[in-house]
């Protein structure tokens, strides 16, 4: 699959863009064991203008990390247009996302994100004009519609789309139409949330769609190199994005990508590898967060920024799945402080592993 000239190879597996997660260590972690692609935390268009700290961090780009897109999202063409060049000049990443899909109430009830489902003509004028604006591939990720009821009719929000065009068929072609490089669909409404069965037949519908000639990736439930096979297989997508099943398993693609290129898991990720890992991210998180960085002359920064980061990622990992009574050991990662109370509960969880005799899960 290629993306303008960049050239993910077949079958390409992708690291989805998540607010106060996919910062640049965790990217390089999962771009070190096979994500095809590593994606930012969404960035505001606004804040970047206004040349935010927080938000010129988040696009700093590393070369191991390549390839890599930095996704933006805002509710006007004006700060669009001027936050993309922003990108473009400051990061040079490879491509440039722009967020039409986050559904948090924060960013869509303002109208960013999966709020501009309720405005297309002012999402495809914000796509038309940012991909004129920049030289660099500019992408999409958007969700299947609004709401349930309304997406299977573009007329809801596209008056003149034909009868019977379900909404977000008829948008991808208007997306492609504007100049798009590639779209990427998570396969629920915006009123779903993160509830419910992702619908990846809507997702096949559009790469089904004899118009379309841009890359397809779909989105949404992938947590097996078993469900992501039967992705490509059944829909025909030409790439994959992971999100929430990478929590405390970055490991992930390196499986999947074993298992797509063999019809086999990767036997190389024993329990005691993984263990080893968690405990690189920690220490990874934890650099990240200690590092200053006098140009942008930002505050201070310490050890507890990179728990605070990484601890939701051990909680939630599924080595920890079908242990016994965990949920106490859970809570004192979710509350730990330092690098060596994560350790020190990691060991016990491994122990209690071993001790329970639970099934490997992860």
């Amino acid at each position: 699959m290629k993306i303008a000239e960049i050239d993910l190879g077949p079958r390409p597996v992708m690291l989805a863009p998540m607010e106060d997660v996919t910062d640049q260590a965790f990217r390089m972690l999962c771009k070190e064991f096979g994500a095809s692609m590593v994606y930012s935390e969404f960035v505001s268009a606004d804040a970047l203008i206004r040349n935010v700290n927080r938000s010129l961090e988040k696009i700093k780009v590393d070369d191991r990390e390549r390839p890599v897109a930095i996704q933006i999202y805002g509710r006007d063409v004006e700060s669009m247009v001027e936050a993309a060049r922003m990108v473009e000049s400051h990061a040079h990443p490879d491509l440039l996302d722009l967020n039409f899909g986050c559904p948090v109430k924060k960013v869509a009830g303002k109208g960013a994100g999966s709020g501009m489902l309720r405005t297309p003509q002012l999402m495809l004028g914000i796509t038309r004009a940012v991909a004129k604006a920049v030289s660099l591939p500019v992408t999409v990720k958007t969700r299947l519609g609004w709401d349930v009821p309304t997406m299977m009719d573009a007329r809801t929000f596209l008056p003149d789309a034909p009868a019977g065009r379900p909404y977000i068929v008829e948008l991808a072609e208007r997306l492609q139409d504007c100049g798009i490089q590639a779209l990427t669909i998570h396969g629920r409404t915006r009123s779903q949330m993160y509830q419910g069965e992702a619908d990846w037949t809507l997702i096949g519908a559009v790469k089904d769609n004899p118009r379309m000639t841009i890359p397809i990736i779909g989105n949404g439930d992938i947590t097996t190199a078993e469900q992501c096979l039967a992705a490509f297989e059944q829909y025909g997508v030409d790439g994959v994005m992971i999100g929430r099943a990478t929590f405390g398993q970055p490991w992930l693609f390196k499986d999947i990508r074993t298992f797509l290129d063999t019809g086999h898991h990767d036997d190389t990720l024993t329990l005691d590898w993984k263990f080893q890992v968690l405990r690189r991210q920690v220490e990874q998180s934890v650099a990240y967060c200690l590092r200053e960085d006098n140009a942008l002359k930002e505050r201070k920064r310490t050890e507890l920024g990179g728990i605070l980061h990484v601890r939701r990622h051990l909680a939630n990992s599924p080595l920890f799945k079908g242990i016994p009574n965990f949920r106490e050991t859970r809570i004192k990662i979710l509350r730990a402080t330092t690098q060596e109370e994560l350790f020190a509960l990691l060991d016990e969880a491994k122990e209690r592993i071993a001790e329970s005799h639970t099934p490997f899960l992860a």
